[in-house]
């Protein structure tokens, strides 16, 4: 074995690591992927007789990629208070998560954590991520932000708070999740508004990516009674909604006709839905390994 076969093993040997990183920080696969290709294009061009630690060195530079892609991203943001929804990992027949896919959702890696990792600042996410998820020490995650390792201490202290107060973190048994789901779209179904509201945690967030690529947007629902007064809507593609894990949680892939209409994310604590992530861009949705979609029809 040359020396080039053996830096492209030892790349591999990292690589779910590398994808994993990415995927937290940039919430989307393919971006991540982009991500990870490009670190090997430049590790492959490296010299790193002097690494002593190549996963170290690699996380870092993925790192470093995906801080540069999130501040591009907010400069062509028109909006700056405009939320991305991160790309869902999907199984659809609501069987064990596609082995290629497991390290992205370690450590319960929901839609609702991605939806707030996306409302961090690029050095917060970086701090946060690398940190908590990863155990990066801050005085190696400290340059890559041109910051003190104590300031990186602070951003992600900062944005763990954050993530703290906002991402709900689901309940361990996902029988008992999808219980939950189902008795949410039989009172959909049934527009029992009560049933709806019994259901629901009183802050249950609602998030929903509509449009097209020219017009996306995402509208935010707040609060039991106001999301069930959403949910009412719900009830006709009850007989489109098929089960399916999201990002290893109880969900939904919604398609009538062969075509797919949304894809619903849930995160149930404590026996209530405290979030739910519904995409329904058309762009989108092809874009996503979704399986076939004849059968879906009821």
């Amino acid at each position: 074995m040359d020396d080039g076969e053996l830096l492209a093993r030892r790349f591999e040997e990292h690589r779910p690591r590398l994808r994993a990183v990415a995927y937290r920080m940039l919430g989307s696969v393919s971006e991540a992927d982009d991500a990870v290709q490009e670190a090997w294009l430049r590790l492959s061009r490296a010299d790193t007789s002097d690494v002593e630690n190549l996963g170290a060195w690699l996380t870092t530079v993925v790192g470093r990629l995906c801080l540069n892609a999130l501040r591009s991203r907010d400069n062509r943001r028109e909006d700056p208070l405009e939320v991305h929804m991160p790309d869902p990992i999907i199984s659809v027949d609501g069987g064990a998560v596609d082995p290629e896919h497991e390290a992205l959702l370690a450590d319960s890696v929901g839609l609702a954590l991605l939806v707030v990792l996306e409302t961090l600042a690029p050095a917060e996410r970086l701090a946060f991520v690398l940190h908590d998820m990863f155990a990066v020490p801050f005085d190696e995650i400290a340059p890559l932000i041109e910051r003190t390792p104590a300031a990186t201490r602070q951003l992600a202290s900062r944005a763990r708070r954050r993530v703290q107060g906002q991402a709900p973190v689901p309940d361990p048994d996902l029988t008992r999740q999808r219980d939950v789901v189902n008795a949410f779209f039989a009172a959909a179904r049934d527009g029992d508004f009560d049933a709806l509201v019994a259901v629901l945690d009183p802050d249950v967030v609602l998030r929903s990516d509509g449009g097209t690529a020219r017009a996306r947007h995402t509208v935010t629902f707040h609060g039991a009674r106001t999301v069930a007064a959403q949910a009412v809507t719900f009830g006709r593609l009850s007989p489109f909604a098929r089960p399916a894990l999201i990002n290893g949680a109880a969900g939904v892939v919604v398609a009538a006709g062969g075509r797919p209409l949304s894809v619903m994310g849930f995160i149930v604590t404590d026996g209530k839905v405290t979030a739910i992530d519904v995409i329904a861009d058309p762009d989108r949705l092809n874009q996503f390994d979704l399986g076939p979609l004849d059968d879906l029809d009821a």
